[in-house]
């Protein structure tokens, strides 16, 4: 074994941990430059480790390369954003189904429901932030019950990159609640065991968020 080949690996995914959560958090905005240097002063790695990052990073729609300027996190488009929603609808659906299907499926409803509460509990207290990291962790049960390792990771990509545009879904007035009650229909759906209600609770709750987004944007532009 080349141990100078993990140890370089081992370098590349600390440098892609660290600068993905940089985008994620906010602490890189959209429209930000990114640049090596000073990324190695504040992740004290090398140089090597970040680029590879950084081109990895931009594989996954999380940065962008402009020529002859470097990286830069992306400004989204309504457009982007409901390409990125129509693909989440397909890749939730199939995950609603698989895990609708699956022989876990009541200990993964159960799971949901303990984050449904917590949910109710931070919408009640306008705790925005506290929700969108919750809803994050709802949706990923139903991908890993999915029992599909590629759909877990498109289907992270994906939700990284909503919120990038951060997730304004979730900020539209009066669309937590509204999510509240779709992610009970979800639930109640994988509980029964019924692939075809998950599927259609699923649907119908990344439209409703899709719609809501693209009416919200198109009234604040």
């Amino acid at each position: 074994m080349n141990v100078d080949a993990v140890r370089g690996d081992g370098l590349v995914r600390v440098a892609h941990t660290e600068i993905r959560k940089l985008i994620l958090s906010g602490d890189l905005l959209p429209g930000d430059r990114v640049t090596v240097r000073p990324l190695v002063e504040r992740l004290g790695l090398s140089a090597t480790p970040i680029r590879t990052a950084l081109a990895a990073l931009e594989r996954q729609g999380l940065l962008e390369s402009r020529d002859h300027r470097g990286f830069f996190v992306p400004l989204l488009s309504l457009d982007d954003l409901m390409e990125i929603y129509e693909l989440r609808e397909a890749l939730e659906v199939i995950a609603s189904r698989r895990a609708a299907q699956s022989p876990s499926r009541l200990e993964l409803a159960n799971e949901m429901e303990q984050l449904l509460e917590q949910q109710r509990a931070v919408v009640a207290a306008g705790d925005v932030s506290g929700y969108l990291e919750l809803d994050i962790r709802f949706h990923q049960l139903m991908w890993l019950a999915s029992g599909n390792k590629r759909l877990v990771g498109v289907a992270d990509n994906l939700f990284g990159q909503m919120r990038i545009g951060n997730n304004i879904s979730a900020r539209v007035p009066g669309r937590p609640e509204a999510s509240l009650l779709e992610h009970e229909e979800i639930v109640e759906a994988l509980r029964a065991g019924d692939p075809r209600a998950a599927e259609k609770a699923v649907r119908f709750h990344i439209r409703t968020a899709g719609k809501a987004l693209s009416q919200f944007m198109v009234r604040n532009s």
